[in-house]
Protein backbone atom coordinates (compact mmCIF):
# COMPACT_ATOMS: atom_id res chain seq x y z
CA UNK A 1 0.00 0.00 0.00
CA UNK A 2 1.55 3.26 -1.09
CA UNK A 3 0.68 6.85 -0.31
CA UNK A 4 -0.37 8.81 -3.41
CA UNK A 5 2.40 11.03 -4.63
CA UNK A 6 1.98 14.65 -5.61
CA UNK A 7 3.78 15.83 -8.72
CA UNK A 8 6.45 18.51 -8.19
CA UNK A 9 5.11 22.03 -8.24
CA UNK A 10 7.19 22.91 -11.29
CA UNK A 11 5.42 20.26 -13.38
CA UNK A 12 1.85 20.46 -12.16
CA UNK A 13 -0.93 22.90 -12.86
CA UNK A 14 -2.27 24.17 -9.59
CA UNK A 15 -5.89 24.36 -10.51
CA UNK A 16 -8.22 26.11 -12.83
CA UNK A 17 -7.72 29.78 -13.51
CA UNK A 18 -11.10 30.52 -11.96
CA UNK A 19 -9.81 29.38 -8.58
CA UNK A 20 -6.74 31.57 -9.00
CA UNK A 21 -8.99 34.57 -9.65
CA UNK A 22 -10.94 33.81 -6.49
CA UNK A 23 -7.75 33.64 -4.45
CA UNK A 24 -6.37 36.89 -5.83
CA UNK A 25 -9.74 38.58 -5.46
CA UNK A 26 -9.87 37.52 -1.83
CA UNK A 27 -6.42 38.97 -1.20
CA UNK A 28 -7.38 42.26 -2.79
CA UNK A 29 -10.59 42.50 -0.75
CA UNK A 30 -8.60 41.73 2.39
CA UNK A 31 -6.16 44.48 1.40
CA UNK A 32 -8.89 47.09 1.08
CA UNK A 33 -10.97 45.68 3.94
CA UNK A 34 -8.11 45.66 6.43
CA UNK A 35 -9.39 49.07 7.58
CA UNK A 36 -12.18 47.21 9.38
CA UNK A 37 -9.64 45.49 11.62
CA UNK A 38 -7.72 48.62 12.56
CA UNK A 39 -8.63 49.38 16.14
CA UNK A 40 -6.90 52.74 16.45
CA UNK A 41 -8.22 56.01 15.08
CA UNK A 42 -6.76 58.93 13.19
CA UNK A 43 -4.90 60.39 16.17
CA UNK A 44 -3.12 57.11 16.89
CA UNK A 45 -2.23 56.70 13.19
CA UNK A 46 -0.75 60.22 13.13
CA UNK A 47 1.21 59.49 16.30
CA UNK A 48 2.68 56.31 14.77
CA UNK A 49 3.57 58.19 11.59
CA UNK A 50 5.18 61.01 13.57
CA UNK A 51 7.45 58.52 15.33
CA UNK A 52 8.36 57.00 11.99
CA UNK A 53 9.16 60.30 10.32
CA UNK A 54 11.07 61.65 13.32
CA UNK A 55 13.29 58.57 13.21
CA UNK A 56 13.96 59.17 9.53
CA UNK A 57 14.91 62.77 10.21
CA UNK A 58 17.22 61.75 13.02
CA UNK A 59 18.96 59.35 10.60
CA UNK A 60 18.91 61.92 7.80
CA UNK A 61 16.94 59.49 5.62
CA UNK A 62 13.92 61.62 4.76
CA UNK A 63 13.82 62.38 1.00
CA UNK A 64 10.02 62.20 0.86
CA UNK A 65 9.42 65.84 1.81
CA UNK A 66 11.74 67.15 -0.93
CA UNK A 67 10.27 64.75 -3.51
CA UNK A 68 6.72 65.66 -2.52
CA UNK A 69 7.50 69.35 -2.82
CA UNK A 70 9.00 68.80 -6.27
CA UNK A 71 6.09 66.68 -7.53
CA UNK A 72 3.44 69.06 -6.19
CA UNK A 73 5.18 72.12 -7.69
CA UNK A 74 5.49 70.73 -11.24
CA UNK A 75 2.35 69.65 -13.06
CA UNK A 76 4.31 67.55 -15.54
CA UNK A 77 5.61 65.43 -12.64
CA UNK A 78 2.62 65.41 -10.32
CA UNK A 79 -0.11 64.40 -12.77
CA UNK A 80 1.67 61.39 -14.34
CA UNK A 81 2.76 60.29 -10.86
CA UNK A 82 -0.82 60.42 -9.61
CA UNK A 83 -2.07 58.36 -12.54
CA UNK A 84 0.76 55.89 -12.04
CA UNK A 85 -0.02 55.53 -8.35
CA UNK A 86 -3.74 55.05 -8.90
CA UNK A 87 -3.44 52.68 -11.87
CA UNK A 88 -0.25 50.62 -12.26
CA UNK A 89 -0.55 48.92 -8.88
CA UNK A 90 -3.82 47.32 -10.01
CA UNK A 91 -2.90 46.62 -13.64
CA UNK A 92 0.74 45.53 -13.82
CA UNK A 93 0.59 42.95 -11.02
CA UNK A 94 -2.39 41.01 -12.47
CA UNK A 95 -0.82 41.28 -15.93
CA UNK A 96 2.42 39.68 -14.69
CA UNK A 97 0.44 36.92 -12.98
CA UNK A 98 -1.43 36.15 -16.22
CA UNK A 99 1.85 36.20 -18.14
CA UNK A 100 3.40 33.72 -15.72
CA UNK A 101 0.32 31.49 -15.90
CA UNK A 102 0.41 31.36 -19.69
CA UNK A 103 4.13 31.48 -20.50
CA UNK A 104 5.92 30.14 -17.40
CA UNK A 105 3.35 27.96 -15.70
CA UNK A 106 5.96 25.80 -14.04
CA UNK A 107 7.04 28.85 -12.04
CA UNK A 108 3.58 30.26 -11.46
CA UNK A 109 2.64 28.45 -8.27
CA UNK A 110 5.72 29.47 -6.32
CA UNK A 111 5.58 33.04 -7.65
CA UNK A 112 1.90 33.39 -6.75
CA UNK A 113 2.48 31.94 -3.30
CA UNK A 114 5.39 34.32 -2.77
CA UNK A 115 3.17 37.29 -3.62
CA UNK A 116 0.30 36.01 -1.48
CA UNK A 117 2.47 35.40 1.60
CA UNK A 118 3.96 38.89 1.28
CA UNK A 119 0.50 40.44 1.02
CA UNK A 120 -0.82 38.61 4.06
CA UNK A 121 2.17 39.69 6.16
CA UNK A 122 1.65 43.28 5.00
CA UNK A 123 -1.99 43.13 6.12
CA UNK A 124 -0.79 42.10 9.56
CA UNK A 125 1.53 45.11 9.54
CA UNK A 126 -1.34 47.45 8.68
CA UNK A 127 -3.28 46.14 11.66
CA UNK A 128 -0.43 46.18 14.17
CA UNK A 129 1.08 49.48 13.08
CA UNK A 130 -1.50 51.72 11.40
CA UNK A 131 0.35 54.82 10.23
CA UNK A 132 -1.03 57.87 8.49
CA UNK A 133 0.68 58.52 5.14
CA UNK A 134 2.55 61.83 4.69
CA UNK A 135 -0.38 63.39 2.80
CA UNK A 136 -2.58 63.03 5.90
CA UNK A 137 -0.09 64.54 8.32
CA UNK A 138 -0.71 67.98 9.86
CA UNK A 139 0.14 70.94 7.64
CA UNK A 140 3.13 71.77 9.83
CA UNK A 141 4.97 68.82 8.30
CA UNK A 142 4.83 70.46 4.88
CA UNK A 143 3.39 67.59 2.80
CA UNK A 144 0.95 68.08 -0.07
CA UNK A 145 -1.68 65.55 -1.10
CA UNK A 146 -1.04 65.50 -4.83
CA UNK A 147 -3.93 63.08 -5.37
CA UNK A 148 -6.34 65.65 -3.95
CA UNK A 149 -4.49 68.43 -5.78
CA UNK A 150 -5.18 66.83 -9.16
CA UNK A 151 -8.43 65.01 -8.38
CA UNK A 152 -10.35 67.20 -10.85
CA UNK A 153 -8.44 65.69 -13.78
CA UNK A 154 -8.23 62.12 -12.48
CA UNK A 155 -10.72 59.32 -11.93
CA UNK A 156 -9.92 59.12 -8.22
CA UNK A 157 -11.53 61.09 -5.44
CA UNK A 158 -9.94 63.80 -3.36
CA UNK A 159 -9.82 61.61 -0.24
CA UNK A 160 -7.95 58.59 -1.64
CA UNK A 161 -6.72 56.86 -4.79
CA UNK A 162 -10.02 54.97 -5.00
CA UNK A 163 -12.67 55.95 -7.56
CA UNK A 164 -14.72 59.00 -6.68
CA UNK A 165 -17.16 58.27 -3.87
CA UNK A 166 -15.37 55.10 -2.73
CA UNK A 167 -12.64 56.67 -0.63
CA UNK A 168 -14.28 55.51 2.60
CA UNK A 169 -13.89 51.88 1.48
CA UNK A 170 -10.08 51.98 1.47
CA UNK A 171 -7.66 51.69 4.36
CA UNK A 172 -6.14 55.15 4.61
CA UNK A 173 -3.62 53.94 7.19
CA UNK A 174 -2.15 51.12 5.07
CA UNK A 175 1.20 52.84 4.77
CA UNK A 176 3.61 50.64 6.70
CA UNK A 177 4.84 48.56 4.90
CA UNK A 178 4.35 49.74 1.32
CA UNK A 179 2.57 47.10 -0.74
CA UNK A 180 2.98 49.34 -3.77
CA UNK A 181 6.74 48.88 -3.51
CA UNK A 182 6.56 45.19 -2.55
CA UNK A 183 4.30 44.32 -5.49
CA UNK A 184 6.33 46.45 -7.90
CA UNK A 185 9.57 44.77 -6.81
CA UNK A 186 7.95 41.35 -7.23
CA UNK A 187 6.80 42.26 -10.75
CA UNK A 188 10.25 43.57 -11.63
CA UNK A 189 11.96 40.42 -10.41
CA UNK A 190 9.57 38.17 -12.33
CA UNK A 191 10.08 40.11 -15.56
CA UNK A 192 13.84 40.25 -15.14
CA UNK A 193 14.18 36.56 -14.34
CA UNK A 194 11.79 34.94 -16.80
CA UNK A 195 11.60 37.27 -19.79
CA UNK A 196 13.90 36.62 -22.70
CA UNK A 197 13.51 40.13 -24.09
CA UNK A 198 16.20 42.60 -23.06
CA UNK A 199 13.80 45.56 -23.16
CA UNK A 200 11.31 43.82 -20.89
CA UNK A 201 14.06 42.83 -18.49
CA UNK A 202 15.27 46.44 -18.34
CA UNK A 203 11.73 47.69 -17.68
CA UNK A 204 11.49 45.08 -14.94
CA UNK A 205 14.48 46.63 -13.20
CA UNK A 206 13.22 50.20 -13.63
CA UNK A 207 9.62 49.56 -12.59
CA UNK A 208 10.13 49.20 -8.79
CA UNK A 209 12.47 52.22 -8.80
CA UNK A 210 9.85 54.33 -10.57
CA UNK A 211 7.08 53.20 -8.22
CA UNK A 212 9.23 54.03 -5.19
CA UNK A 213 9.73 57.58 -6.49
CA UNK A 214 6.00 57.83 -7.23
CA UNK A 215 4.81 56.78 -3.77
CA UNK A 216 7.28 59.14 -2.12
CA UNK A 217 6.59 62.07 -4.43
CA UNK A 218 2.81 61.82 -4.16
CA UNK A 219 2.94 61.85 -0.36
CA UNK A 220 1.60 58.33 0.07
CA UNK A 221 4.56 56.65 1.77
CA UNK A 222 7.67 57.28 3.84
CA UNK A 223 11.07 55.94 2.92
CA UNK A 224 10.86 53.44 5.77
CA UNK A 225 7.58 52.15 4.32
CA UNK A 226 9.35 51.42 1.04
CA UNK A 227 12.28 49.70 2.72
CA UNK A 228 9.90 47.63 4.85
CA UNK A 229 8.00 46.57 1.73
CA UNK A 230 11.22 45.35 0.10
CA UNK A 231 12.29 43.48 3.24
CA UNK A 232 8.86 41.91 3.55
CA UNK A 233 9.10 40.63 -0.02
CA UNK A 234 12.43 39.02 0.86
CA UNK A 235 10.87 37.32 3.86
CA UNK A 236 8.00 36.14 1.70
CA UNK A 237 10.48 34.49 -0.66
CA UNK A 238 12.00 32.56 2.26
CA UNK A 239 8.60 31.38 3.50
CA UNK A 240 7.05 30.46 0.15
CA UNK A 241 8.98 27.24 -0.46
CA UNK A 242 8.43 25.68 3.01
CA UNK A 243 4.74 26.60 2.73
CA UNK A 244 4.48 24.84 -0.62
CA UNK A 245 6.18 21.73 0.77
CA UNK A 246 3.70 21.70 3.65
CA UNK A 247 0.69 22.05 1.36
CA UNK A 248 2.03 19.28 -0.91
CA UNK A 249 2.34 16.91 2.04
CA UNK A 250 -1.12 17.88 3.26
CA UNK A 251 -2.59 17.31 -0.20
CA UNK A 252 -0.96 13.90 -0.44
CA UNK A 253 -2.41 12.93 2.93
CA UNK A 254 -5.88 14.10 1.96
CA UNK A 255 -5.71 12.18 -1.32
CA UNK A 256 -4.69 9.06 0.58
CA UNK A 257 -7.59 9.39 2.98
CA UNK A 258 -9.98 10.09 0.14
CA UNK A 259 -9.08 7.32 -2.25
CA UNK A 260 -7.92 4.41 -0.08
CA UNK A 261 -11.42 3.40 1.15
CA UNK A 262 -12.70 3.52 -2.44
CA UNK A 263 -9.91 1.28 -3.72
CA UNK A 264 -10.47 -1.17 -0.87
CA UNK A 265 -14.11 -1.49 -1.86
CA UNK A 266 -13.21 -1.95 -5.53
CA UNK A 267 -10.57 -4.61 -4.81
CA UNK A 268 -11.62 -6.48 -1.65
CA UNK A 269 -9.46 -9.20 -0.23
CA UNK A 270 -11.28 -12.53 -0.88
CA UNK A 271 -12.23 -14.53 2.19
CA UNK A 272 -12.01 -18.21 1.33
CA UNK A 273 -12.48 -19.53 4.82
CA UNK A 274 -10.05 -21.57 6.93
CA UNK A 275 -9.94 -24.75 4.84
CA UNK A 276 -11.11 -24.16 1.32
CA UNK A 277 -10.02 -22.38 -1.83
CA UNK A 278 -12.30 -21.13 -4.60
CA UNK A 279 -13.18 -23.47 -7.37
CA UNK A 280 -11.51 -22.84 -10.71
CA UNK A 281 -13.68 -21.28 -13.38
CA UNK A 282 -15.77 -23.87 -15.17
CA UNK A 283 -15.51 -26.61 -12.49
CA UNK A 284 -18.43 -28.13 -10.63
CA UNK A 285 -19.00 -27.97 -6.94
CA UNK A 286 -18.09 -31.63 -6.42
CA UNK A 287 -14.76 -31.31 -8.13
CA UNK A 288 -13.84 -28.10 -6.35
CA UNK A 289 -13.09 -29.71 -2.99
CA UNK A 290 -9.44 -29.55 -2.17
CA UNK A 291 -6.95 -29.67 0.62
CA UNK A 292 -6.22 -26.52 2.67
CA UNK A 293 -3.00 -25.99 0.78
CA UNK A 294 -4.45 -25.21 -2.65
CA UNK A 295 -7.00 -25.96 -5.34
CA UNK A 296 -7.92 -29.43 -6.68
CA UNK A 297 -5.06 -31.17 -8.42
CA UNK A 298 -7.39 -32.28 -11.20
CA UNK A 299 -7.95 -28.73 -12.36
CA UNK A 300 -4.27 -28.01 -12.98
CA UNK A 301 -4.92 -24.30 -12.29
CA UNK A 302 -3.84 -22.07 -9.48
CA UNK A 303 -5.72 -19.18 -8.01
CA UNK A 304 -3.76 -16.36 -6.44
CA UNK A 305 -5.12 -14.15 -3.76
CA UNK A 306 -5.01 -10.54 -4.78
CA UNK A 307 -4.77 -7.57 -2.52
CA UNK A 308 -5.74 -4.00 -3.25
CA UNK A 309 -3.22 -1.78 -4.95
CA UNK A 310 -3.40 1.88 -4.17
CA UNK A 311 -1.94 4.38 -6.55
Amino acid sequence: MTVPTVQPSSARRTGRWQLELLLLGFLYLAYDGSRLLVGSGFDDAVSDARSLFDTEQWLHLDPERWLNSTFSSHLWLGVPADFAYATLHYLVTPAVLVWLWRRHHGQYRRARTWLAVTTVMALVGFILFPAAPPRLMPAAYGFTDTMAQHAAIGWWGGSASAPKGLGSMTNEFAAMPSLHVAWALWCGLMLFRFSGDRTVRTLGLLYPVAITLVVLGTGNHYLFDCLAGALLLGLGALLARPLLRFTDRLRARLLFLRYSPRRLSEHPVPDYGPSASPAPSGSTGSSAASSPSGPSSSSGASVKRHSPVLH
